[in-house]
């Protein structure tokens, strides 16, 4: 048994050891926030909303009816409970969302896309998948670890590979 097995370090299944999946993930983070960072700034200056409102209005305008149960929008654009309702109270605000109390359930309360939301979204949506496009041009696919992820996930050394 090697000293890294030994260990229980992880290790990805074509052998790559710890410190190479640490750089990837870095490469990943300082990417991410980088391109949110650019996202957010574009979108403010020629829409007038931050990254986190276009991807609620985004969230939004992908479900049936245009709202979501904000615990679900939650989990969905990875912000907190209170996060979300600050930002969902500044979209109510500027009338491109409204929050309504569930009739079934009245602890539930749901984010629904209004038809200026609707219109924001749809304006805002070129300038956002723009800079997508124009970051995967830029190579390395969109978060560049594409060699990340033909290796699957990470696992500890001697962990048998799940096949589903």
């Amino acid at each position: 048994m090697s000293d890294e097995s030994q260990r229980g370090e992880l290790q990805c299944p074509d052998g790559t050891g710890d410190d190479d999946l640490a750089g990837a993930w870095h490469t990943l983070t300082v990417r991410y926030h980088r391109l949110q960072c650019e996202i957010d700034r574009v979108l403010q200056h020629k829409h007038q909303i931050s990254a986190s409102e276009f991807e609620v209005l985004e969230r939004l305008s992908g479900v049936d009816q245009c709202k979501l149960r904000m615990s679900e929008l939650s989990g969905q654009v990875h912000l907190s409970q209170s996060a979300l309702s600050r930002l969902v109270a500044g979209l109510e605000k500027d009338g491109l969302a409204q929050r309504t109390m569930c009739d079934n359930d009245r602890r539930s309360v749901f984010a629904a896309l209004t038809p200026d939301g609707a219109a924001k979204y749809v304006e805002a949506r070129p300038t956002q998948r723009q800079i997508l496009r124009t970051e995967v041009a830029a190579g390395g696919g969109l978060c560049g670890t594409a060699a990340l992820a033909d290796r699957g996930p990470a696992r500890t050394a001697g962990e048998p590979v799940s096949t589903n």
